[in-house]
């Protein structure tokens, strides 16, 4: 059985005061609840959680990581700098990495490549936009956004990538996506992976990220193909983060 794992992307919030407050919270309130749980926070905060979280059940990672290993590249992060810092994850295509910087689906493949060169679990992003989905695009959308990391990497790297689905018009929008739509998307994934490698298909992580909460997660976790989930704003919070992996 695939364990869960809930992972809190903190996008561009918090401060040392407010971090610290909100990991102490995280991991005094953490029970053997059967899941996994990490934070993905901005760069500069890596220092902090790596400090503050050593010893505890809660993992970290970046946001975004480079395809280059080093050299003039002013303002990216590498996967050696992220691993430096004790990092376990680092996503790799967010939706608002897509949208905002136009990044396409074969450079989020090849920061997939990175991360897992360096020992890091790639959180893989995938999802379609409401226009997408009212065209009847969604399964065409996220397969080629999965097909171009599946393409580059070797079947037993898949074992190191974690998979979230974002459907992103259920994103800060109030919408979440039914259990139903969630877990269908998921399992056209899953499906997807087996293409590759069936086995390693039934031993990937997916995780849903349209606006899970602790009223919803509890439904949508149950779905057989959703694994957990990419925490946007319930993660800002102890309570609300820590009543996701209680759902569990």
């Amino acid at each position: 059985m695939r364990r869960k794992l809930v992972i809190g992307n903190w996008k561009m919030n918090g401060n040392r005061a407010g971090n610290s407050a909100l990991l102490s919270g995280i991991v005094a309130g953490l029970n053997d609840f059967g899941a996994d749980c990490a934070v993905c926070v901005p760069a500069p905060y890596l220092a902090q959680c790596q400090a503050e979280l050593t010893g505890t059940p809660v993992a970290w990672g970046g946001q975004d990581v480079s395809v280059h290993a080093c050299g003039a590249y002013t303002g990216e992060v590498s996967a050696a700098m992220l691993a430096d810092f004790g990092s376990t994850y680092v996503l790799c295509g967010h939706s608002e990495r897509r949208a905002y910087h136009g990044e396409s689906s074969a450079l989020v493949a090849q920061k997939a490549v990175a991360a897992l060169g360096l020992g890091l679990t790639a959180v893989v992003c995938v999802g379609e936009t409401l226009e997408q989905r009212e065209a009847g695009q969604t399964e065409e959308v996220i397969c080629a956004q999965l097909q171009a990391v599946l393409d580059v990497i070797e079947p037993a790297q898949i074992s190191k990538l974690v998979l979230a689905y974002e459907p992103v018009w259920a994103i800060g929008t109030g919408k979440t996506a039914t259990p139903q739509i969630a877990q269908d998307a998921h399992r056209f994934l899953r499906d997807c992976v087996a293409k590759k490698d069936a086995a390693a298909a039934q031993a990937v992580q997916i995780l849903y990220g349209g606006s899970m909460k602790p009223e919803n997660a509890k439904e949508l976790m149950a779905q057989p193909d959703i694994d957990g989930g990419l925490i946007g704003g319930a993660a800002l919070k102890a309570s609300d983060f820590l009543g996701i992996i209680q759902a569990v």
